[in-house]
């Protein structure tokens, strides 16, 4: 898992958020259930940005998926690639708020 890798900081409710710091969170709680995810594998195509797009309606949210999913800073994976996607983003900013 690469989450160092993160040096953006989001922003939710006005408040700035350490994404190295909420992205353990986040894959913390997605591992375990607490956030409900969807398990996607990805085709060859698939990009983390348009995934969040059409997830969310923001592809600036990107990075929730890569969190979710314990990757690094990376937009396309590989095919095949196994990655959560968090279906409840009230859960996610829950857990960015603790």
């Amino acid at each position: 898992m690469s989450l160092g890798r993160y040096y953006f900081v989001p922003t939710y409710e006005g408040k700035f958020y350490a994404t190295s710091t909420v992205s353990t969170r986040i894959f913390k709680a997605a591992d375990s259930g607490a956030i409900p995810s969807a398990l996607k594998i990805l085709d060859s195509t698939t990009r983390l940005d348009i995934l969040a797009f059409e997830a969310y309606g923001d592809a600036s949210l990107w990075w929730i998926i890569a969190a979710a999913s314990g990757i690094g800073w990376s937009l396309q994976l590989s095919a095949g690639t196994y990655i959560r996607v968090p279906t409840d983003l009230n859960a996610v900013y829950e857990i960015m708020r603790e």
